[in-house]
């Protein structure tokens, strides 16, 4: 169940903005950059978690600093845009680790993902993989990132 914008209030939005900023503030150490007691803060958050509000709580990694150095951003488009056909792509690119995120999107092409691998070499083998491999693919265009010049997970509440 999750809770509309408008029924956040101030408190909610002072803990989300907090958390996204650092979810590895304790407990007393999120109530007391909020303002409002531990038992409270402790209330809100899991009214925010069990509604659907906070997803999850995730560390954020450098990619070079485990060897993903290279972006891609890939359209594809599929062959048949049947609903069954979509939703085969979207879980067969969701198995894969180095899709990071996948979009459809409209209009252009049917997919927008974000993929993070070592190299080109890994690359390729990912392309062949997920899109070569796949009989419903009609085409694929990369971009491969040269500088990413701003990366936010914050959402604005």
């Amino acid at each position: 169940m999750n809770i509309p914008n408008s029924e956040l209030d101030e408190v909610d939005r002072r803990i989300l903005n907090a958390l996204q900023e650092n979810a590895a503030l304790t407990n007393a150490e999120l109530a007391q950059a909020v303002h409002v007691s531990p038992p409270t803060c402790l209330r809100r958050v899991k009214q925010l978690t069990d509604s659907g509000v906070i997803l999850r709580q995730v560390a954020i990694v450098a990619p070079e600093a485990v060897g993903a150095r290279l972006t891609a951003i890939v359209e594809i488009t599929l062959d048949v845009q049947a609903a069954e056909r979509m939703v085969e792509f979207e879980q067969h690119v969701a198995g894969d680790e180095a899709v990071l995120q996948c979009y459809r999107v409209s209009p252009g092409p049917d997919f927008v993902l974000v993929i993070q691998v070592a190299d080109m070499r890994a690359y390729n083998a990912l392309a062949h993989r997920l899109f070569a491999a796949h009989t419903n693919v009609r085409n694929v265009k990369t971009y491969f990132s040269t500088l990413r010049s701003k990366f936010e997970t914050r959402i604005a509440v």
